[in-house]
């Protein structure tokens, strides 16, 4: 289920691969429709990497929400599950294949962090960015109504040069 307002977007899934994709592209959407297309990559990359946890770690299942919110300049994108345990930040190895994803989160957002759901069972994992919009393209040009007007045309005058090794002729035609 997808639901937004102006300044708000919640979508409810399940963390499957499948999924995850779908969701980037309706983030992607959300953030042209609020005129933030600088955001985009890096608010589909952490909504990625929060996801791809999701997937991987949460238990009892992988219902998630995820949950869009601008508010006073700035982006918040958070992703609640129903499972309890707050992830932790580790060190990747550079050589690893796995364990990046909080490291990621870290790299392109200005703040983020985790806590319990005031709600019910759960966690929040969410990052912000600030919200800077997208240059406004220039306006569209002004169509302007001419009227064709018809005056006498000035004389033709016509020029003719030739040039020869030791002398240069013009001939000027009115």
């Amino acid at each position: 289920m997808i639901s937004h307002s102006r300044r708000h977007c919640v979508v409810e899934l399940q963390a499957l691969p499948a999924r995850i994709g779908q969701v980037r592209r309706i983030v992607a959407a959300q953030l042209r429709y609020w005129q933030l297309d600088p955001l985009i990559d890096r608010a589909a990359l952490g909504v990625t990497e929060l996801l791809s946890n999701v997937h991987v770690h949460a238990q009892p299942d992988k219902a998630c929400v995820v949950e869009l919110e601008l508010l006073l300049g700035r982006l918040t994108v958070s992703v609640h599950d129903n499972d309890p345990r707050l992830p932790e930040l580790k060190s990747a190895d550079p050589l690893g294949t796995c364990g990046r994803g909080l490291a990621l989160v870290e790299a392109v957002s200005e703040a983020w962090g985790a806590r319990h759901r005031a709600d019910s069972v759960g966690k929040v994992v969410w990052f912000s960015l600030r919200a800077t919009p997208a240059a406004t393209p220039p306006g569209r040009p002004l169509r302007i109504r001419t009227t064709p007007v018809r005056e006498n045309a000035p004389p033709l005058v016509v020029a003719t040069a030739v040039a020869r090794p030791d002398t240069v002729t013009v001939t000027v035609t009115a």
